[in-house]
């Protein structure tokens, strides 16, 4: 790693997830080991195979205005939820506005808006319509609307990979620190796609879990008895800026967001490489761009969704990235898979993992598949020791996209 470059700090979270409506519920609940999927209570439920998901546990019109909730797609609201939290947590920092930017992504964006409207339209006529559907339904909602909440104007995106654009628009927002364009960028991921017809759609492509009986034991990363993800909606968000303004200004620091890798499988437009070759592309290209080796990494958030296909390629190449001393976790087993918002919960709670020296445990292990080198944190938290240590948060899409992006305390 270069000594002249433009070092990238963490110095505020926000999220709402389904085990809380902020970082310290959401947080509290995990190191208790808790889940947050229930029953679908929905009158379509019985239309689906899948009965069950993680509802975000604070429903965001108990949070905002109903005037600004009408205007605003679910996953819209989610994400102004979570930066308004995470910019209060940073200080609500005074910067220029042509020196902040917003990076916020959604895998499938207004889904909920686009359906809901098409129903109306059909039903009613266009007269019916809102002005703001366009607006709602369209991808980069969330980030525009972030973007207008803070005057932001060094540039305001939307990555879209799937299930990594959240943890690609992190690493978006720390190139742009990197590059000078900016001196703080608010980015994460935010997803609400609770709805039948995606529902039906993954469990069409055999991708969710069918546990009914047992929702709170549905999702479980590795485990020999594990059939497939399920659902959550939520969002997750950081303030990354750059060490000399945070310095600068006094900033509480979380840790620093050290190296970023990215990679692409070409191989399936849903099933991962079974060498896990991108896998260890991404981790290993994290890594160097860190200055760091395999040894300095003492823990990995892994993507693991709890598919039959996923988990054992990602722990070997977990292995064979950076050994098997590592402490591997998927906090999905208690939120449910947030698709596009993975990446941004799951880059905050490897960020508090690295704060509070404390890993989540992975929750429903029962009997823990073969060919796994690495050590999966179970049942209870486990302490990471002091001095200076570094993690990784791992994200995967359809389509093959693979985002690792590397952390270290300051």
């Amino acid at each position: 790693m270069s000594k002249d470059r433009v070092r990238v700090v963490v110095t505020g979270l926000g999220a709402t997830t389904p085990l809380g409506g902020d970082v310290a519920s959401t947080w509290s609940a995990l190191l208790e080991g808790r889940s947050g999927i229930r029953p679908l209570t929905e009158d379509w439920v019985d239309s689906v195979p899948v009965k069950f998901a993680g509802v975000a546990a604070v429903d965001p019109a108990e949070v905002l205005p109903r005037p600004e909730a009408r205007r605003l797609d679910r996953s819209e609201q989610f994400a102004l939820i979570a930066a308004r939290q995470a910019w209060q947590d940073a200080g609500a920092p005074e910067v220029p506005a042509e020196r902040l930017g917003v990076c916020v992504s959604s895998g499938i964006g207004g889904i909920g808006t686009t359906l809901s409207a098409y129903d109306t339209f059909k039903e009613r006529g266009w007269q019916r319509l809102s002005p703001f559907t366009v607006p709602m339904l369209m991808p980069n909602g969330p980030a525009a609307w972030v973007g207008l909440e803070l005057g932001a104007r060094a540039g305001v995106h939307a990555t879209v990979s799937a299930c990594a654009s959240g943890a690609e628009a992190i690493g978006y927002a720390l190139d742009m620190i990197r590059a000078g364009r900016a001196d703080i960028v608010v980015a994460g991921g935010t997803e609400a796609a609770i709805h039948p017809l995606n529902v039906a759609a993954f469990a069409a492509a055999r991708a969710m879990s069918t546990r009914n009986d047992e929702p709170e034991r549905a999702s479980r990363p590795w485990d020999r008895g594990r059939d497939g993800f399920v659902l959550g909606e939520g969002a997750g968000l950081v303030v990354l800026e750059s060490y000399e303004h945070a310095v600068a200004r006094g900033a509480r620091i979380y840790a620093e967001v050290a190296g970023l890798g990215l990679s692409a499988d070409s191989h399936h437009i849903t099933q991962p490489e079974p060498e896990g070759r991108g896998l260890v592309t991404a981790m290993t290209q994290a890594l160097t761009d860190a200055g760091l080796t395999g040894r300095d990494i003492l823990h990995v958030n892994a993507h693991a969704t709890s598919t039959p296909a996923g988990d054992v390629i990602e722990a070997q190449a977990v292995e064979k990235s950076f050994g098997s001393h590592v402490l591997v976790t998927s906090t999905k087993s208690m939120t449910g898979h947030l698709l596009g918002g993975a990446g941004g919960i799951e880059s905050v709670f490897t960020i508090k993992t690295l704060a509070e020296r404390l890993i989540p445990p992975t929750i429903n292990v029962d009997d823990l598949d073969d060919g796994i080198g690495v050590e999966i944190v179970c049942d209870k938290p486990r302490d990471l020791p002091e001095g200076q240590i570094a993690a990784v948060n791992n994200s995967f899409g359809f389509g093959g996209h693979n985002v690792a992006v590397a952390f270290t305390t300051v």
